[in-house]
């Protein structure tokens, strides 16, 4: 693929950061090939009005954000709006889907907007409302009161269910409306913000709108309804919902965690009833989560849900069942992801010759083993740091110094600080005896 010089300075930043890029991931896509045909049929599915619930399962460094990443780049050339929520014990605990849908409404992205995308997607719906009116209606366009009046009442009709459920949605919207109309800014800001989850708003904002309190953990369903509504009614194919690092419930107090995977079984078996058309929810987890006695184990009507036999051969996985797993890094894909690299940052580079001679496919391989072995042999963890020592100890030396040559004058070190709590156990295994397998 073909990639612009931006996008790859975005990613070689990221991966100098020691973090997973935002987007431009299919330049550096390695083993995701087996997944890509099943998970394009699911978004087709939900485009078409349907919802998917999956899970995907993999130890650390086996790629589940980038995979998340990835699929959420997929999902914006659709024309689908996505969020990713990482969930977390004091942030974004998931038994609190209060919490959940703020998160959701901050972090939310559609292929044009990577910031503010509520706002652009009420006001976009509005336009299509408006236009929608004075195509079917005999309303003159300059008439506002009557065009107001007229919007709401098939804006009421279009919400439908959610009128019904939640009838605070509908309220806010119409007085969003007013507000724009009689040029009262601030309110109408404050009424987008509380509909977007976010608490502390002024009381007299909610009296304009004749509505009381915050979004609670139900209201939060309701309201989820109602912006799925909004977005296929305003153009888009639907939401991709990622909950990244659901394994943090098992470090949970025991309460907490049975409520939030309880409130995980609830969301899957609100979109098996077709609550949620449009909605695509995408959870990561490891598999001890999934599998051991903290985690999905807890809850047997969860487990059954989740249940998918991977005794098997991992060639003959099926990518279309409700978990998936990710087969991590082996050697080879890591000096592959490394190619990958190094091409994109020749891409960038006044010097790319020097660039793909001096950092040529042996010397990534042999990073790439030195920085394994520095590791504890434990590939599943270097990805990270091997990508962020080869563009910032060696690519970015190759590109500002002619005379480097990083077989002669660099040699690696890793330190313990620059390190996560995973990496640095991966690295003090002092003996092979010391490296936990994955068998």
């Amino acid at each position: 693929m073909t990639i612009s010089k931006q996008r790859s300075r975005d990613i070689i930043d990221a991966l100098r950061r020691g973090t997973v890029p935002q987007y431009g991931l299919d330049a550096l896509a390695v083993g995701l090939d087996p997944l890509e045909k099943a998970l394009s049929e699911e978004l087709n599915k939900v485009a078409g009005g349907g919802s998917v619930f999956k899970a995907v399962r993999g130890e650390y460094g086996s790629g589940k954000t980038f995979a998340s990443r990835w699929l959420r780049e997929k999902a914006h050339r659709l024309g689908f709006a996505c969020a990713e929520v990482q969930v977390s014990e004091t942030e974004t605990p998931l038994h609190r889907l209060e919490t959940v849908y703020r998160r959701l409404m901050e972090r939310l992205t559609t292929p044009d907007s990577s910031t503010g995308a509520f706002r652009n997607i009420v006001e976009s719906w509005f336009y299509t409302l408006e236009e929608d009116v004075l195509s079917q209606e005999k309303v003159d366009e300059n008439d506002v009161e009557s065009l107001v009046s007229a919007t709401d009442a098939l804006m009421e009709k279009r919400l439908g269910e959610v009128v019904r459920t939640a009838p605070a949605f509908a309220l806010t919207l119409r007085a969003y409306r007013k507000a724009l109309v009689e040029g009262r800014e601030e309110i109408a800001d404050g009424l987008l913000a509380w509909m977007a989850g976010q608490p502390n708003i002024a009381a007299s904002i909610k009296r304009y709108a004749e509505i009381k309190g915050d979004i609670d953990h139900f209201g939060a369903l309701s309201f989820l309804q109602g912006v799925l509504t909004i977005l296929k009614d305003s153009g888009h194919s639907g939401l991709l919902l990622v909950l990244d690092e659901v394994e943090t419930l098992q470090r949970m107090r025991g309460d907490v965690r049975d409520k939030s995977l309880n409130a995980l079984r609830q969301l899957m078996d609100e979109i098996d009833s077709g609550r949620f058309p449009g909605l695509y929810l995408l959870i990561t987890g490891t598999p001890a989560f999934f599998d051991g006695p903290m985690g999905v184990q807890r809850l047997a009507p969860l487990a059954q849900r989740l249940a998918v036999d991977f005794s098997t051969d991992s060639r003959f996985d099926n990518p279309r069942a409700v978990q998936i797993r990710l087969k991590g890094f082996d050697l080879s894909s890591l000096e592959e992801v490394g190619q990958k690299v190094r091409d994109l940052y020749a891409n960038i580079s006044d010097t790319p010759e020097r660039v793909n001679t001096k950092a040529d496919d042996t010397y990534i391989a042999d990073l790439a083993k030195a920085v394994t072995g520095n590791l504890g042999g434990k590939i599943g963890v270097a990805p990270r740091i091997f990508l962020k020592k080869l563009v910032g100890d060696v690519l970015d030396r190759i590109d500002q110094h002619d005379e480097f040559n990083p077989r002669e004058h660099y040699a690696l070190t890793i330190s313990d600080t620059e390190l996560n709590a995973v990496e640095r156990a991966a690295k003090s295994a002092s003996s092979v005896d010391d490296i936990e397998l994955d068998l």
